[in-house]
């Protein structure tokens, strides 16, 4: 873990201490975005899937044909945005930042939290691993909250986003995922699953269009709760199949490469400079937070216009590092939350639109970005893999991939 502080690796630890509780209550105002969650496609044909709460409509649209790096060509520069949970509150900022997607031509990757399609009326359904029926590190949605997330996730398939997974009660510490065996993994994505493919018969509502997706086969990858518990999941989301795992708070502006024998792609949230300091920090706006504040959300309002820009300037640090260099994919993730008068839901709107300005930047899922990995040639991977952070190849990108891209041909 050279080059990354210990103070950082302590704020990546901490971070998900207060992630459910804080995310659960976030409150005030976002701009509004589509309003009934529909999307930008069609009318699509529709095979109901169990009790209609979904449907198969055919492949997912607007997603990009993935194309082999031609030989000794720059690579693209790839910037991935992932939203934790992913509820629709009446902050409106799933809402908020679809929008912000659609101005810049971005897809981005929502980890859905299974329980924010569960009424608290029927929490009894939910059976965690080592906790009480029922129970909950992170609050129950309202059910008008749960009808508006449902809208969103329409929405945002529809447009080409990824729906991902953070799973259900978001337990941390000793006593949480940590602690969970490769079985109670399973149970705890089979329980997800069920409510996200479920959700009408257990809200009743009526006046929804179904999910236009077989959850079962979109769901690819995940994030756990506080980066937490990794090890033991990797083994339950191959057996599923899955393609990749974001689940690190460990890693390192490199190009990525796989675990679990080859079986999963590993998606870190990454180490980048910290703006006016010498250390840096995980990509996450808690980390972010953590640092300026202390951890708390409601920190010096005197501060706020001053740290903006600071958590801002990071996120932007970290992409030209990426993009004036090695070309590593650019990680960020980030919760739909009000911390701090919500100035870091601000700084990503801002960052987003100057590493838009830039040529040859692609904001992509995480499904996307693994489709595009996997169209390469296993040499040209593994040249970009041997480049650390910020290191630019010596002679040039022509040089540097020219005889490992000849290979793919």
């Amino acid at each position: 873990m050279s080059g990354i502080s210990r103070r950082r690796v302590l704020t990546a630890g901490m971070a998900a201490g207060a992630l459910g509780t804080l995310a659960a209550c976030s409150t005030g105002t976002g701009k509004a975005g589509p309003a009934d969650g529909r999307g930008t496609a069609q009318a699509r044909p529709a095979r109901p899937i169990g009790d209609g709460s979904t449907a198969d409509t055919g492949p997912q649209p607007h997603q990009p044909k993935p194309e082999r790096l031609k030989p000794g060509r720059r690579p693209p520069q790839f910037v991935v945005f992932s939203w934790d949970g992913a509820g629709e509150l009446s902050n409106r900022l799933f809402s908020r930042f679809r929008r912000v997607a659609a101005d810049h031509g971005a897809t981005m990757t929502f980890f859905l939290s299974g329980i924010y399609t569960l009424p608290e009326s029927k929490k009894h359904l939910y059976r965690p691993p080592q906790h009480p029926v029922g129970a909950s590190a992170i609050g129950y949605l309202a059910d008008r909250h749960i009808h508006a997330t449902l809208q969103q996730v329409r929405g945002a398939w529809l447009e080409g986003h990824e729906i991902g997974t953070h799973f259900n009660g978001h337990f941390c510490g000793p006593a949480g995922v940590r602690a969970w065996s490769p079985a109670q993994w399973r149970s705890e994505i089979d329980q997800a699953v069920d409510f996200v493919t479920k959700w009408r018969t257990n809200t009743g509502f009526t006046d929804l269009d179904p999910l236009p997706f077989d959850y079962r086969k979109e769901l690819v990858g995940g994030r756990t709760p506080c980066l937490e518990g990794q090890a033991n999941l990797l083994p339950t989301a191959a057996a599923l199949g899955w393609k990749y795992d974001a689940s690190s708070p460990g890693g390192l502006q490199v190009w990525p490469g796989k675990v679990q024998g080859g079986r999963l792609w590993d998606f870190p949230l990454q180490s980048i400079p910290f703006a006016g300091h010498s250390f840096q920090v995980l990509s996450m706006d808690y980390n972010m937070m953590f640092n300026q504040s202390g951890g708390n959300p409601l920190g010096d309002r005197a501060r706020y216009d001053t740290w903006r820009a600071q958590a801002r300037d990071t996120y932007l640090a970290g992409f030209r590092r990426a993009y004036e260099t090695n070309r590593a994919p650019l990680f960020i993730g980030n919760h739909f939350e009000r911390w701090n008068g919500g100035i870091y839901m601000d700084a990503v709107e801002e960052a987003i639109g100057r590493m838009a300005a830039h040529d040859d930047v692609r904001f992509v899922s995480f499904k996307q970005l693994v489709a595009w990995l996997e169209a390469q040639d296993r040499a040209v991977l593994r040249r970009l893999r041997t480049l650390p952070p910020g290191q630019a190849p010596a002679g040039g990108w022509a040089e540097f991939l020219g005889a490992a891209g000849s290979r793919s041909s």
